[in-house]
């Protein structure tokens, strides 16, 4: 793991490459949760996160839908969605640079059943959106809608 000067070097100088987990319920609603941290501080979000230096694509989405939903999901679980691009104007540590990330979105193959409880070290709670209501949302991130 960087430290903080190493990390901000990074999100000041490069692009970023991140996973995000679409994960829809039975109803073919999908889960957005409301961040609690920069970039896209309030907005509501899919689960995702970055991938570490040297950690496989399957570890990264094991350990980051672990720690947003409670579940350990594998990339077997998912269906590729594609690869998409999210620019901000502010970065994690809230310093006057933006951060740029390379994002790998997966779909989740079946119905999302949920956590009994869902963590909020990411997100202060959870919802699900039809189709209709994230693309009607003020709230939903911009960078969340390609999903759609």
């Amino acid at each position: 793991m960087l430290n903080e000067i190493d990390f901000k070097a990074v999100i000041k100088n490069a692009p970023l490459i991140s996973i995000d987990l679409i994960l829809k319920d039975d109803k073919n609603r999908v889960l957005f949760g409301k961040r609690t941290n920069e970039p896209a501080k309030g907005s509501w979000f899919v689960p995702g996160g970055r991938i570490w230096k040297n950690e496989s694509i399957d570890s990264a989405i094991k350990r980051i839908s672990s720690s947003e939903v409670g579940i350990a999901l594998s990339i077997e679980d998912f269906n590729f969605q594609g690869v998409y691009e999210h620019f901000y104007n502010s970065n994690f540590f809230s310093d006057d640079f933006e951060t740029h990330y390379v994002v790998l979105a997966y779909q989740l193959n079946t119905p999302f059943k949920g956590a009994s409880s869902l963590p909020k070290s990411q997100h202060s709670h959870y919802e699900f959106f039809s189709k209709h209501d994230a693309l009607e949302s003020d709230n939903i991130h911009k960078n969340c809608l390609p999903y759609f």
